[in-house]
């Protein structure tokens, strides 16, 4: 997953990746240490990029995006919020909305 580490970074990702995943944790958060090796085990599966981010480190994405716990992965779709999984995310549900987003993509399989 490729890291992002400022609210400037986060805009012209936003505004120019088509489709992506974004996985938000926060400090000392085991949730999200034990949540983060399975989603990133899925980016091979997938033609779009994964991201993550501390909130705690870029606290303005926080703000903007409305995220109150962590952690959160949150899926777009030409700049569009997709769908929003968080703290309890279920793997299964997970890949079908990425499966989904394949198919609504301009991206090639």
């Amino acid at each position: 997953m490729k890291e992002i580490t400022s609210f400037e970074e986060w805009q012209h990702i936003w505004k120019e990746t088509p489709q992506f995943l974004l996985f938000v944790k926060t400090n000392n958060c085991s949730v999200c240490e034990g949540l983060y090796p399975q989603v990133a085990a899925l980016e091979s599966d997938y033609p779009f990029d994964f991201y993550r981010v501390n909130a705690a480190e870029v606290p303005e994405m926080a703000g903007q995006l409305s995220l109150f716990t962590a952690p959160v992965v949150l899926l777009f779709n030409e700049q569009k919020e997709l769908t929003r999984f968080a703290r309890i995310v279920p793997m299964n549900e997970l890949k079908r909305r990425l499966d989904e987003l394949v198919q609504w993509g301009n991206v090639d399989e």
